[in-house]
């Protein structure tokens, strides 16, 4: 049960610091305080204003391409069925029996429906309840067991859901990122490979570093500072709902031969990298989509969802395992840092500092000002 005393008082300790954040000049602006990275009931008041109310994005329209293709997930806790139903819509239905509570359904595949492995109810694609065996109950009605469904919303080819289903709808406050991917088509990339992982770091801290030029050159020279480094890093238009910024490749570096005929020139040579509020950040290239949903597991620990996209099949047998190699090792490169950071957050000497120029640090500033908003909603 929520101690909403307490949740209360985080909330109150630490919301003179977002007011101020929200009046300080883009120039000025500095880091979050380190408490707001590693204080367990700020995170309560995360979850409670933020991840319960936004939308959080759980796969791609592709994972499930046709009826009957579901997949399974747990969402904060909540175990979630994406499921392509008997309408050719995408459906995310709760994966909890109406029953007892069992899940009824694990893993991914192809179904015509959904049995529950407790006690054998069975539901359609839909969710109906359409069996229940040996409930003779006299007011026992099939049509009042479904399971229940959750709010969602498909753009650019990825799913979201609102756990909380008050959200207001998502793609009104994407609409300037829409026009930054317009020629990238990012809605007819090809899923491929999905994984998840743990990282000892709070989830904010993943967001600002998958979000900012700044540390390309000094943590990945082997691996990315060849392709995009730091130098060519430029921020991109913001929106209520986004923060995004360039990556211009290196002279010399091309994805060209997968590229959509519709990329200017520039387009065709850097990566477009955005965050979709508050926790999905994608890196969208001309021949590669990749993408992390990330969920915190506690104030100190969080779950990533990633997964890649590619433009054409062909790639999948002639470069994908080189491509995959790479952003293994990217992701290990950051993990490694920020698993450090989390630990140096708690120290006596840990304190805020000076953001970078726009170019480098902008993105973050856009996060932190997201942040300010929303909890002083």
């Amino acid at each position: 049960m929520v101690d909403t005393v307490r949740i209360e008082d985080a909330h109150a300790r630490y919301k003179g610091f977002f007011l101020n954040l929200k009046k300080t000049s883009r120039d000025a602006q500095q880091t979050l305080h380190p408490q707001i990275y590693t204080d367990p009931d700020f995170l309560e008041v995360e979850l409670l204003e933020i991840f319960q109310k936004e939308w959080l994005c759980v796969g791609r329209a592709d994972e499930v391409p046709t009826k009957g293709n579901y997949t399974t997930t747990k969402l904060l806790g909540e175990p979630l069925i994406v499921v392509r139903s008997n309408e050719n819509t995408i459906k995310v239905l709760s994966n909890i029996c109406r029953h007892r509570c069992m899940q009824v359904a694990s893993g991914s595949g192809k179904t015509r429906g959904f049995s529950c492995p407790y006690h054998a109810w069975r539901y359609d694609l839909e969710g109906q309840l359409i069996n229940a065996p040996l409930m003779t109950a006299e007011n026992f009605s099939l049509d009042e067991h479904r399971l229940k469904e959750i709010k969602s919303e498909i753009w650019q080819g990825f799913i979201y859901v609102n756990l909380d289903g008050n959200a207001e709808p998502l793609a009104p406050r994407l609409t300037e990122l829409d026009k930054i991917l317009a020629n990238y088509h990012t809605d007819e990339m090809i899923h491929h490979f999905v994984e998840e992982d743990i990282w000892e770091a709070n989830w904010k801290a993943l967001v600002e570093n998958f979000m900012e030029g700044y540390h390309l050159s000094f943590v990945h020279p082997g691996t990315l500072r060849p392709i995009t480094p730091t130098k060519q890093a430029k921020k991109l238009p913001d929106g209520p709902g986004f923060t995004a910024y360039a990556a211009d490749y290196e002279d010399g570096y091309t994805a060209r031969r997968y590229d959509h005929k519709d990329l200017t020139e520039e387009e065709r040579n850097r990566s477009t990298l955005f965050c979709v509020f508050p926790s999905q950040v994608v890196s969208q290239s001309p021949h590669l989509l990749v993408y992390m949903a990330i969920q915190p597991l506690t104030v100190n620990q969080l779950k990533i969802r990633w997964s890649i996209s590619v433009r054409d099949s062909e790639m999948i047998e002639t470069e994908f395992d080189k491509l995959l190699t790479l952003w293994k090792q990217v992701n290990q490169e950051d993990k490694v840092k920020l698993e450090i950071l989390q630990q140096n957050l708690t120290s006596m000497h840990a304190d805020t500092g000076p953001l970078a120029q726009e170019d480098l640090e902008g993105t973050i500033k856009d996060f932190h000002r997201y942040l300010a908003k929303r909890l002083n909603a």
